[in-house]
């Protein structure tokens, strides 16, 4: 413990946590003299006293609270750096946090990772709301690509998604079917609300390259696509929601969908992180489990009739399919 000057300032930080040269020593695992005389030849080293003794209680000196708290952040990193070049030379382990949305569609990918990786401990948060990922002490997050963070590093996980705006047979039975997004007007809209800001969903559309919005009525307004969804099945109204998260009740015809021309492509899912310089390596690993499981397992790209009308709309809002890309920052 004398040579090793990581060592050494750990002594001192474990005796100023537990105020005691005893309880320090006892996790440390080495004698109360040995710690004491560690303790000795730091002060003697520095040419200042860090500690009060006395025969009851340790204490910290002025100078030794600014010296802990000094160190602290030196030692945690040091510690982050050991962990993460010893998943190097092992398989990739540790607590892997994300922020997801909703409608990411990762409920199926995370046994399957958990099972691959059994080392990762995954805690996600699930909120549609624009989340702060260091100030949430988050990994990463995962958004549809328009709804990224700024100043950060992105992959793409799927190709371009769309909208789908559905119904049950038994409301267009009652209602009729909008022929064009003005005809929602007429209609029961079961609404949007962002958890970031309150806001309700302006439905967006699309005509010649071009997208507008619609501002629906209806008298549902939820912030959790399930409860749309079981709304809209039920017969009380239309939806507007992601594609794969109604593909289930359209394929099983509990719901049909409306105004296809009028919804064309746009970004899909994104993982994103702050840095670009250090992916730890269960990071890495999530990202390429991910992306090669949603593009296995989920074919959102359009086809046909769905096609981009004009690449003018490509240009504006499908995401690039390939490498990572860095968001702008906010100004």
């Amino acid at each position: 413990m004398r040579d090793h000057p990581t060592a050494v300032l750990r002594a001192f930080q474990r005796i100023a946590e537990c105020g005691s040269f005893t309880r320090a020593a006892h996790e440390l695992e080495v004698t109360a003299s040995a710690l004491s005389q560690t303790l000795r030849q730091l002060e003697a080293r520095l040419g200042v006293r860090l500690l009060h003794r006395t025969t009851r209680r340790v204490g910290l000196t002025e100078a030794g609270r600014d010296f802990l708290a000094r160190i602290n952040p030196a030692l945690t990193a040091i510690d982050d750096a050991m962990e993460s070049a010893q998943q190097y030379a092992a398989r990739p382990s540790g607590t892997l946090r994300l922020t997801t949305a909703k409608a990411a569609m990762i409920e199926a990918v995370i046994p399957a990772f958990l099972e691959v990786y059994p080392e990762i401990t995954l805690d996600v948060h699930v909120d549609n709301a624009l989340t702060d990922l260091i100030a949430g002490g988050f990994d990463a997050g995962i958004r549809i690509g328009e709804r990224l963070e700024r100043d950060m590093v992105a992959m793409p996980l799927t190709g371009p998604m769309r909208s789908r705006v559905a119904a049950s047979p038994s409301y267009l039975a009652r209602h009729g079917t909008p022929q064009h997004p003005h005809d929602l007007q007429q209609h029961n809209c079961i609404r949007q609300r962002f958890a970031s800001n309150g806001a309700t969903y302006r439905w967006e559309f699309a005509e010649r390259g071009r997208w507008f919005e619609i501002d629906t009525e209806g008298n549902l307004i939820a912030n959790e696509s399930q409860l749309s969804i079981a709304a809209a099945r039920a017969g009380l109204g239309l939806v507007h929601l992601p594609e794969p998260i109604l593909l289930d009740d359209l394929n099983a015809g509990h719901l049909v969908s409306v105004l296809d021309d009028w919804l064309p492509p746009y970004d899909g899912l994104y993982l994103y992180y702050p840095s670009r310089f250090h992916v730890p390596p269960k990071l890495r690993v999530f990202i390429d489990f991910v992306r090669d499981y949603l593009s296995e397992h989920i074919h959102p790209s359009p086809q046909g009739a769905h096609d981009d009308p004009d690449p003018t709309l490509a240009d504006r809002r499908r995401a690039d399919a390939g490498a990572e890309r860095v968001l702008p920052a906010r100004r």
